[in-house]
């Protein structure tokens, strides 16, 4: 038997009694931890997939220790512009034993039964919640466009009347045209007249 599990942002494919070295992990030594992230189980030839967890497994383990890694020599240089930067560095990590893996457990069959029963129902009972539900909000859509009809009625009305509005704007504008032309004509007798009495 054995396990694909996921847990400290690592995929970790686990047996019983293994020891696996993950990430440092907040814990004592001692200390148990449960894991419930199983993406696959096998369990004597037959295999469960999650999709994306495997429903009701789980991973008993335990902490034995804490640790660091070996030192890593981090070192950055530039050439021709004297810099040069030398670090180390040394990783944390916990190292776990696999004590158990739990599979899921199979209900009995008169459960099972109970737990369909009890499906069905709720099933019929959100059907028949959901038939008024749609009956109220097809009266609710239905009223708000008798309303908007309402009212694009009168701005139809509005519209006609501006119209006669600018007919008389029109009428305006022509008679004040007729009043400049006529002025100058006036003005030209005028001045005509004068230079014919300048002339005698």
């Amino acid at each position: 038997m054995y396990a694909i599990i996921d847990y400290a942002g690592r995929q970790v494919r686990v047996e019983q009694g293994q020891e696996v070295k993950f990430p440092l992990l907040a814990g004592e030594p001692g200390a148990t931890i449960t894991m419930e992230r199983v993406l696959l189980l096998s369990d004597n030839g037959a295999t469960h997939i999650g999709q994306p967890l495997v429903s009701g497994a789980s991973i008993d383990a335990t902490i034995l220790s804490h640790g660091r890694e070996r030192k890593v020599i981090v070192f950055k240089f530039k050439r021709r512009k004297g810099y040069r930067k030398k670090a180390g560095h040394r990783q944390d990590f916990t190292i776990l034993r696999i004590n158990a893996i739990h599979t899921t457990k199979s209900k009995p069959p008169a459960e099972a039964k109970a737990t369909e029963k009890a499906t069905a129902a709720k099933g019929e009972a959100t059907i028949k919640a959901a038939a008024p539900a749609k009956a109220k909000t097809a009266a609710k859509k239905a009223g708000p466009k008798k309303a908007a009809d309402k009212s694009k009625a009168p701005r139809k009305a509005a519209a006609k009347k501006a119209a006669p509005k600018k007919a008389t704007a029109g009428a305006k504008k022509t008679s004040a045209t007729t009043k400049k032309t006529a002025a100058p004509k006036s003005k030209s007798a005028s001045g005509t007249g004068g230079k014919k009495s300048s002339g005698k």
